[in-house]
């Protein structure tokens, strides 16, 4: 058994070292097997942290296929890859704790249906709760009755006041995210209603999930049943980037940028069974960079920038862009500075 990207630092003492192939058999044929699957189980156990079972992380999986039917017709392996990714950052799928969510995602390039790994607002807030560096981090929704103030500059300052006696305080206009730091510091982040819809309707995962909806159905997707909450987590998410992070953080945003400029998560791969090492030292084999290890190629991150539409998507396909060894990085970040230019014109 052998993972890549988060799950591989869970599972390098135990499958084969870098410069190594992991021997393969025959894959369960369903999404209900391989979730069944004692090995498979063996191998989420290891990743999961100690609050979490295997057991758990697959009823809890299953229930989501049975919720959404188009997630049994996706590819294994993305499915798969999906629930490890669950499992290495211990967030439970689905809408029951709104850790993260598992979303059918088109993959033109390949072909294929597969799943995507997107976070949700509380995953967030538990991520970043274990990271150490962050003492608080809350989101809030303004809505139209409420009274609401920002003043940035040298001692920047966020008021809100809730219309609490309202009994519609109104529509949400704005979104804020506040964060305070181990060493005293405090950082916000605010976004408009607008904001927040444009983020949504540029979303490859949004997109999708409209183009599945039956009509006169809601789409599947959280951006539809849990609006508010999504809208929390795209304000973190932004606010993320001024923020001392973990490891854990930065791998579950680097999903999330990727679900959004519409890139293949390629979550980590792994092949059932027992596994045996071949060593191939001598080979010449060297590891590659981040970015092949994650699926990443400069010419997807190219298309990504090619097809933004606003300065978020451009920002997502750029930080993808740093994965890259250097030669590969710098045309790319030319064009992302070419396109902000346009977009900004």
């Amino acid at each position: 058994m052998a993972a890549r990207n988060a799950l591989q630092n869970h599972l390098q003492d135990q499958a084969a070292k870098p410069g190594t192939e992991v021997a393969k058999h025959e894959k369960p044929k369903t999404i209900a097997g391989l979730l069944t699957d004692p090995a498979i189980k063996q191998q989420m156990q290891l990743a999961l942290p100690k609050h979490m079972t295997a057991e758990r992380l697959a009823r809890i999986a299953l229930t989501e296929v049975r919720k959404v039917p188009k997630l049994a017709q996706c590819d294994q392996t993305s499915f798969l890859g999906a629930i490890m990714q669950c499992a290495a950052l211990g967030l439970e799928p689905g809408g029951a704790l709104g850790h993260c969510y598992m979303i059918p995602f088109e993959n033109r390039r390949a072909n294929r249906t597969e799943v995507q790994f997107i976070i949700g607002y509380r995953g967030m807030l538990d991520l970043a709760r274990r990271s150490g560096q962050i003492v608080s981090l809350e989101a809030r929704t303004v809505h139209a009755k409420d009274q609401f103030d920002v003043e940035l500059g040298l001692d920047s300052k966020l008021i809100h006041r809730p219309d609490w006696h309202a009994a519609d305080r109104g529509p949400v206009t704005f979104v804020y995210a506040v964060a305070k730091l181990k060493d005293g510091g405090t950082q916000f982040e605010v976004m408009s209603r607008a904001d927040i819809e444009r983020v949504r309707n540029e979303s490859q995962g949004y997109k999708t999930a409209v183009r599945f909806a039956k009509p006169g159905q809601e789409p599947n997707t959280p951006w539809a049943s849990h609006f508010e909450e999504m809208a929390k987590k795209t304000v973190i998410r932004r606010l993320f980037k001024y923020l001392p992070v973990s490891i854990e953080i930065q791998r579950a945003v680097g999903l999330d940028e990727q679900a959004d400029a519409g890139l293949p998560q390629d979550n980590p791969l792994v092949i059932e069974g027992d596994y045996h090492a071949v060593d191939r030292a001598g080979d010449g084999a060297e590891p590659g960079s981040q970015a092949e290890q994650d699926g990443i190629t400069s010419e997807e991150i190219r298309d990504a920038l090619n097809a933004a539409t606003d300065r978020d998507q451009l920002d997502a396909a750029a930080d993808l862009a740093n994965l890259l060894p250097e030669p590969e990085r710098k045309p790319l970040l030319e064009l992302w500075n070419e396109r902000c230019q346009q977009i900004a014109a």
